[in-house]
């Protein structure tokens, strides 16, 4: 086989790799059809990498150290199963940070690299031999993204590991830092491109230290970014972070000619963003709003009560049984609670044993529920929750009014009836479960702490309110054995 040949059919995998992207994409959007697309795009991935290594191995232009190559796949990959197969559902939302972390950074280091090769290059006039205009524009925009996208997600993986603490950290001067870093990047990123295109002629040692500078304010801005914003905001801030990924590696698909790098990044960018939007519509704030940060800020305050002088009413397992058992409509909330305790399969059974005395139940999901994107779709799949159990909120919400029981498992703000009846509250405003206007409440949490926003929730001095103190997987397994004695 000729080079021509061998080219043509490279380019043709890098095709149908990109294709395979695409439709593992489209086949995410349902719950149904995840694990699929998720099989697809990985077939991709294995398809444009293999064929990236018969064209390298075949003396197209590209790395040739074999050692650098499959030493990086090893342990990468060797790694990447390790953690696929041992990390727990509630460690998932701060792996996916790591993830986003890892792209970005080597999306940046691609763009250092490749930049620090091309400004070495001189025509004998002193000029930039190699790096034009366009090409100076998508390293330093790939630097930039990667970097803010490699720090940022950091941050936010120590905040979802409690390494960080999750409410907004609001350091001194921390804006006009931010404001600072963010300037000189751009500033710098500005004469670099200039230099590229020729309108500028500096030394390979100043075009080195701009791009130094490039980099170390980018990854400032990454920390600054993130630290003032709170926890509730972080699946947010997470699915804003992926696009940022897959931005950076757009760029830098840009940077090395790779078409199927272009393709992929520009795809994880686009959903990325739209699903970023979403959600923050989903809160009823702007992405805008929601980098400011600040959010949560109200660690102090104390428990409320409400005006008729409501407290909180404790119930035990067999009053929660008593009530189950004789339902004919619940609705069960997962929240971050549920994830904590691994208790998605002694939620199933506790819904496979009310189906069988006749209850309907169902499952309502809030978009931000949990810790990222996704998260209690993912978790209640684990234990084989039928799909069509799974009500989106606004299909849901309805529904409240005719349900005998909510229980709430764990869920706080996003249950929260302040953000409808409270104008002072941060999260007024905020779409919610309408779990209130259900016959009766029973939340499911091991103390009063607040959720993950740092407020109180109203709903737990509602006179429909009881509250069962207890560990989710434990108090479900209780619960389960209780109904059975009805």
């Amino acid at each position: 086989m000729n080079a021509t040949d061998l080219e043509y059919l490279v380019r043709l995998a890098f095709l149908a790799g990109a294709a395979l992207f695409a439709v593992g994409l489209h086949l995410m959007n349902s719950p149904a059809t995840a694990r699929s697309g998720n099989r697809l795009s990985a077939a991709g991935m294995i398809t444009a990498v293999s064929a990236e290594l018969v064209w390298v191995a075949n003396g197209s232009p590209g790395l040739a150290n074999w050692a650098i190559v499959l030493g990086g796949l090893a342990i990468g990959g060797l790694a990447g199963l390790r953690l696929a197969r041992t990390v727990a559902m509630t460690a998932m939302p701060q792996l996916v940070s790591l993830f986003n972390a890892v792209g970005g950074g080597a999306a940046a280091l691609l763009a250092v690299d490749d930049f620090l090769r091309h400004a070495g290059e001189r025509t004998p006039d002193g000029a930039l031999a190699t790096l034009d205009g366009w090409l100076a524009a998508f390293i330093v925009a790939d630097v930039l993204i990667g970097s803010v996208t490699f720090t940022g997600s950091l941050i936010a993986s120590a905040k979802l590991m409690g390494r960080l603490r999750g409410q907004p950290i609001i350091i001194t001067g921390g804006r006009l830092i931010s404001a600072g870093a963010l300037i000189v990047s751009i500033s710098c990123s500005i004469v670099l491109v200039l230099a590229g295109a020729g309108v500028l002629n500096y030394d390979t040692w100043v075009l080195d230290m701009l791009l130094l500078v490039t980099l170390a304010g980018a990854l400032v801005f990454g920390v600054t970014m993130v630290l003032p914003i709170g926890g509730a905001d972080m699946p947010v801030v997470i699915s804003l972070l992926n696009a940022f990924t897959g931005t950076a590696v757009a760029m830098a698909g840009f940077v090395v000619g790779s078409s199927v790098m272009i393709v992929a990044g520009a795809l994880v960018g686009a959903s990325g963003a739209i699903l970023t939007k979403l959600m923050a519509d989903a809160m009823n704030r702007s992405i805008g709003n929601i980098l400011v940060g600040g959010f949560g800020l109200a660690e102090g305050s104390q428990m409320v009560v409400d005006e008729e002088g409501g407290v909180v009413r404790e119930i035990s397992v067999d009053d929660v049984a008593i009530q189950l058992a004789y339902a004919s409509k619940v609705i069960i909330v997962p929240g971050y609670g549920l994830a904590v305790a691994q208790a998605q399969h002694a939620v199933r059974e506790l819904a496979d044993l009310l189906e069988s005395r006749g209850a309907e139940v169902s499952y309502a999901i809030h978009p931000v529920a949990g810790r990222m994107p996704g998260h209690m779709n993912v978790l209640l799949a684990e234990a084989d929750v039928p799909y069509p159990q799974l009500r989106e909120m606004d299909e849901i919400n309805p529904e409240f009014d005719r349900t005998d029981v909510a229980l709430v498992i764990g869920a706080n703000d996003v249950t929260n009836p302040a953000a409808r009846t409270d104008p002072s509250s941060p999260i007024y405003g905020m779409p919610i479960l309408d779990v209130d206007r259900a016959r009766s409440i029973v939340v499911i949490k091991r103390s009063m702490g607040r959720g993950y926003a740092g407020i109180d929730n109203p709903l737990y001095t509602n006179p429909k309110t009881g509250m069962y103190f207890a560990d989710a997987r434990q108090g479900l397994a209780s619960l389960v054995s209780a109904v059975k004695a009805q």
